[in-house]
C-alpha cells in the first residue's frame, strides 16, 4: 500500500500573508500577455520572517509562489521586550526606512508593508517611518535588510533574542580561587620637623697683652 504524505506541523505554524498583487501587461503582436505578481510575508510569530514575490498567469499559483520563496528566504529578528533591540536607519535602493524600539501598550506605529511583516514575526510594540519611495516591493525588501542587520540585546551577561533569555557562555576557563591576602595597615609617617641647628659664635681668642713692670729710676 502506498502511504500519502501528510503535511508537517511547520508548514501550519506559519502565517502568510498577501501584501500586493499587481497586475503587468505586456504587449505582444497576438495581443496583450497579461500576467500576475503577488508580494507574499511568511511568519512564526517568534522572530522568523521571510518575504517572496512570485509571478504567474493567474493570481493563486503566484501566490503559491511567493509563499515558496518567503520560506527559503527565512531571516530571525532578535526580539527585546516585544519590541526590536535597538533603532537602525538603513538605505536600500530608493527606500529609507527608520525603525525604533517602543515601549509596551504603544503598538505598532508603522505603514504600509513594515506593519505586517513586524506583525508577522511578533513584533508588538515598534514605531519607524519610511522615506522617500512609496514603492510596497522594495519597502518591503527594505524590512528584510534592516532585520539581517539587527543585534540581540546582551543585559548582564545574559543575550535576549527571543521569546526566553538565553545565557551566554562563559568564555573564561575554571579560575582557580586564590587565597585571600591580608594586607598589613600601613605605617603613618609623621612629618619631619625642622630640626634647627644652633649655631655657635666662634669668638676669636684674645691675645694677653703683657704688662710692663715699672722701671725704677737710676740714682744719680
Amino acid at each position: 500500500m502506498i502511504k500519502r504524505r501528510q503535511k508537517s506541523k511547520e508548514e501550519s505554524e506559519y502565517d502568510e500573508r498577501v501584501l500586493t498583487i499587481r497586475r503587468v501587461s505586456k504587449k505582444t503582436t497576438g495581443g496583450n500577455y497579461v500576467t500576475f505578481s503577488a508580494l507574499v510575508a511568511v511568519g512564526d510569530g517568534k522572530g522568523n520572517v521571510g518575504v517572496g514575490l512570485g509571478r504567474g498567469r493567474e493570481v493563486p499559483p503566484a501566490i503559491n509562489k511567493g509563499i515558496t520563496q518567503a520560506k527559503r528566504r527565512m531571516v530571525h529578528l532578535p526580539i527585546f521586550n516585544d519590541t526590536i533591540p535597538h533603532e537602525i536607519r538603513i538605505k536600500y535602493k530608493s527606500s529609507r526606512l527608520l525603525l525604533k524600539p517602543a515601549p509596551p501598550g504603544s503598538g505598532l506605529k508603522l505603514g504600509g508593508v513594515v506593519r505586517s511583516i513586524m506583525d508577522i514575526a511578533g513584533i508588538q510594540n515598534a514605531s519607524g517611518k519610511i522615506i522617500g519611495s512609496r514603492n510596497q516591493i522594495t519597502n518591503a525588501y527594505a524590512v528584510i535588510e534592516a532585520i539581517k542587520q539587527l543585534k540581540p540585546r546582551i543585559v548582564k551577561g545574559k543575550t535576549i533574542s527571543a521569546e526566553k533569555p538565553q545565557e551566554v557562555s562563559e568564555v573564561k576557563a575554571d579560575v582557580v580561587e586564590k587565597p585571600e591576602v591580608i594586607e598589613k595597615p600601613k605605617e603613618v609617617k609623621e612629618p619631619k620637623k625642622e630640626i634647627k641647628k644652633e649655631v655657635k659664635k666662634v669668638t676669636k681668642p684674645t691675645k694677653k697683652v703683657a704688662k710692663k713692670k715699672p722701671t725704677k729710676e737710676k740714682s744719680a
